[in-house]
C-alpha cells in the first residue's frame, strides 16, 4: 500500500477552476484505476483557499501507473496553473 496526502494553497479566483479539474480528474479516477483505494480533494476547513488529496494505491506501481494516464497527464498541468505556490506531500504507513 502507498498513501499520502498533498496538501496546497490555491490562487486567489482559481478556487473555481481548481475544483472543477479537481472532481474531473477524481471521476476519471474511480473509473479507470482498480489499484487505486482512495482518491478523494478536500477543501481544508481552517486554511483560505487551502485544499488537500488524500491518495492510497495497493501499490507504489499503481501509483506510478497513474501519473501515466492520459487524462492525467492532460489535467495535472491545469491543476498546477491553478496553485499559489507548490503543493507538500505526507505519506501515511499503516499501523503495523
Amino acid at each position: 500500500m502507498m498513501s499520502f496526502i498533498a496538501r496546497m494553497k490555491v490562487k486567489e479566483g482559481k478556487e473555481q477552476d481548481f475544483v472543477k479539474l479537481a472532481k474531473a480528474l477524481t471521476e476519471k479516477v474511480h473509473a479507470n484505476e482498480p489499484d487505486t483505494v482512495i482518491y478523494e480533494f478536500y477543501k481544508l476547513r481552517d486554511e483560505d483557499r487551502g485544499y488537500a488529496v488524500v491518495e492510497s494505491f495497493t501499490s507504489e506501481q499503481a501509483e506510478e501507473a497513474h501519473q501515466h494516464t492520459e487524462y492525467f497527464k492532460s489535467m495535472a498541468p491545469d491543476l498546477i496553473a491553478c496553485l499559489d505556490g507548490t503543493y507538500v506531500r505526507e505519506y501515511l504507513d499503516p499501523l503495523e
